[in-house]
């Protein structure tokens, strides 16, 4: 069969993406908007509730199919709650966006320092977060025949120089792994890895007036920073037909921020 743009739709697939409810202009709800432009019925799922009704909504009202769910990510319980929800909303999960982390909120105290309440609790957000959300909906996706995992990772993982950029490359390694696990169902497992996203959050963590992006402005091969839309076109490559055959893979985009061979 040659290849067709259509490989990019998403009609009749079920989406999962969580952190979607968070903070205003935010990548998760770009990632939501996509998908459902896709053709992708979503499950808006974020710790916030209110906020993944709001985005739900915004789906519905431009001729989408959407629900928000509430979901603690670190909790086992609430995530097989989410999978649940989109099972009896829309019938399975195909796709799954572990997108929901501690960024802003997250402890940027050095290592002599840092508490270890907070070294766990990024943890278990950022890395076991995505961990439990697989498990939850891996089971739907392997009873339909195959589905799509896609892990937020950030350029700020290579290297990792805080805690944050820790959890971020162990969340690379999990990717891989899973990949690995889950390949012979028909399960792809690969990451994206933003550079600086001019999201309400990466603005409130890195103003434009930042030593940061100036560096970066220095550093980059194009400009320093990306609007949130500017990842859906790989988010759609890494969740449709047209991704098929990808798997393991970290994909950067970044401007040029991180270059790998």
């Amino acid at each position: 069969m040659s290849f067709n743009l259509d490989q990019f739709r998403l009609d009749g697939k079920v989406a999962v993406v969580t952190g979607a409810g968070g903070r205003g202009n935010s990548i998760g709800r770009a990632y939501a908007l996509g998908l459902a432009n896709a053709g992708a019925s979503v499950v808006v799922a974020d710790l916030n509730e209110a906020g993944a009704q709001t985005v739900a909504e915004e789906i519905v009202a431009g001729g989408g199919k959407a629900i928000g769910v509430q979901v603690d990510v670190a909790n086992e319980a609430s995530t097989l709650a989410m999978a649940a929800a989109a099972i009896k909303a829309f019938g399975g999960v195909d796709v799954l966006v572990n997108n929901a982390a501690l960024m802003v909120d997250i402890s940027y105290d050095n290592f002599e320092t840092v508490s270890m309440d907070a070294w766990h609790k990024a943890f278990a957000v950022n890395l076991e977060g995505a961990l439990l959300c697989s498990r939850a909906v891996v089971p739907s996706m392997r009873g339909r025949g195959g589905g799509r995992i896609v892990n937020q990772t950030s350029g700020g993982a290579f290297p990792a120089s805080g805690l944050y950029g820790i959890t971020k490359l162990a969340l690379v390694g999990l990717t891989t792994s899973l990949a690995k696990q889950f390949g012979k169902d028909g399960i792809t497992c690969n990451a994206i890895a933003p550079g600086n996203v001019k999201s309400d959050a990466g603005k409130l963590l890195v103003p434009d007036d930042s030593p940061f992006i100036q560096y970066l402005s220095m550093t980059c091969a194009m400009r320093p920073r990306g609007e949130p839309d500017e990842l859906v076109g790989t988010l759609l490559l890494l969740c449709s037909e047209a991704g098929a055959w990808i798997t393991g893979q970290t994909i950067h985009v970044d401007g040029g921020w991180v270059l790998r061979p």
